[in-house]
């Protein structure tokens, strides 16, 4: 019998391994320490929200991004020299309730009856035969509305950074940026909403669908300039859907700010994948503000003559019907009369407009808004808005948040509250109002 009579390792072993181990530690160590002008920054928002008027009655939920949608990014810069920076940020959505990056909203599969029913879209009731087109716009409108009506949905969402990517240089006669980013319009907008589109309270929370304002745009080129109070920008955007799709968007805004006083101009025009004119929405705003009161007030225009991406519709109907045994020559020629409805349907004329005040004073905000939407479409979907918030600032970084919004809804009017992280969706009925109260907490880091 062989007896081992020295140890596994000798110690000169251990010495050496121990010192790999920690030449290796230091390194790794070392490639986790951010590089210098790089942040890792996020905020983080969830709460209680209890909305009346839906289908389901009163519903009460928790609901990630009360006041603002919970994110994470980076961002970095490096000083280049002579006036020059390079830039960029990197910018995720976080669904604090389900810990994903993409909601639907609070009524769920459900859109207005304005795009719902036979008879308010104008069909055929027997498109495919005696009473066949509602049970058919019943199996539609929930895929319509998976696709078209959330946060981050449909066959173009799920974007991992999907509240901003972009890349720039900041040189001594303005910045030029490219990627994904906020649009002029929607700047303009939230610089003139005295809720700055936190919460329900929003003025651009009563009109959702369709949407009356492009909020982001990918595949994006930017100018920006500000210099002595004045500042602007100018976008254009190409279309993300290959080489067919011919749909870009045109943007500016321009802005004069003081002390006290400040006003802005924002607008952005849009063509769909057929390359014809589509959304246009101009932003208006003006703001004063002295000692802890602010006042703010804005006019939105909106029009849209021919709504994009209607052949998905279409082809939702053709495939839907050919899976059914349907002949193709019959398949065809109810999607081209359902995609015809919604065309018509989607089309949007319309003014937006916004007063709002706000009150601070030390740790306490106080901030009432009224919103009212005058739908100048053959519908005549109207919505008011009103209500109140209140935030607590518990630090710097984190804070309470108290929401109370009321929605009317003319007779054909149907929103429900959300907040800016998510959409509250559609009440159970046109002519239904809903109320909710909204309670949050919001940190930064």
């Amino acid at each position: 019998m062989t007896h081992l009579t020295q140890p596994l390792f000798s110690s000169r072993a251990l010495r050496a391994t121990a010192l790999a181990c920690a030449l290796c530690c230091a390194g790794l160590a070392q490639a986790q320490v951010p590089a210098p002008g790089v942040t890792l920054y996020g905020l983080a928002d969830a709460g209680i929200t209890s909305t009346s008027g839906l289908k389901a009655g009163r519903v009460t939920q928790v609901a990630s991004g009360i006041m603002e949608g919970s994110r994470w990014g980076i961002k970095g810069n490096e000083d280049l020299g002579g006036g020059y920076k390079a830039i960029f940020t990197l910018e995720a959505r976080v669904e604090l309730d389900t810990g994903g990056n993409s909601s639907t909203p609070i009524s769920g599969g459900q859109l207005s009856d304005r795009y719902s029913r036979a008879d308010l879209l104008g069909l055929n009731p027997n498109l495919l035969g005696l009473g066949t087109t509602q049970p058919l716009l019943d199996q539609l409108v929930p895929v319509l509305a998976s696709q078209k009506y959330g946060v981050n949905v449909g066959p173009y969402g799920n974007r991992f950074f999907d509240r901003q990517a972009f890349v720039g240089l900041i040189t001594p006669v303005g910045a030029v940026l490219a990627g994904r980013m906020y649009t002029p319009a929607f700047e303009t907008n939230a610089t003139f909403d005295i809720m700055a589109t936190q919460s329900g309270l929003a003025a651009g929370q009563i009109v959702t669908f369709p949407s009356i304002l492009e909020i982001r745009q990918s595949n994006s080129i930017a100018y920006r300039l500000a210099k002595d109070g004045f500042s602007g920008s100018v976008m254009y955007s190409l279309g993300d859907r290959g080489e067919a799709d011919s749909s870009n968007m045109i943007g500016f805004n321009a802005s004069y700010k003081t002390d006290s006083f400040a006003v802005g101009l924002g607008h952005n025009a849009t063509k769909n994948e057929l390359g014809q004119n589509s959304l246009k929405t101009t932003v208006l705003g003006a703001s004063m503000t002295t000692g802890p009161h602010k006042f703010t007030g804005m006019a939105i225009q909106i029009t849209d003559d021919n709504p994009a991406n209607m052949g998905d519709i279409g082809g939702a109907v053709y495939l839907s019907l050919l899976g059914k045994s349907v002949p193709a020559g019959t398949a065809l020629t109810t999607a081209n009369a359902v995609k015809g409805a919604y065309t018509q349907a989607l089309k949007q004329d319309g003014r937006l407009y916004h007063i709002g005040y706000r009150y601070t004073t030390g740790p306490h905000t106080v901030s009432v808004a009224y919103n009212t939407f005058n739908d100048k479409r053959p519908y005549n979907a109207d919505v008011d808005s009103y209500g109140a918030a209140y935030t607590y600032a518990l630090s710097k970084r984190t804070d309470l948040n108290a929401v109370l919004v009321r929605y009317d809804n003319g007779d054909k009017g149907q929103v429900a509250p959300g907040g800016n992280g998510f959409i509250g969706g559609v009440t159970a009925s046109a002519g239904t109002d809903s109320t909710a109260v909204q309670l949050g907490i919001r940190h930064r880091f």
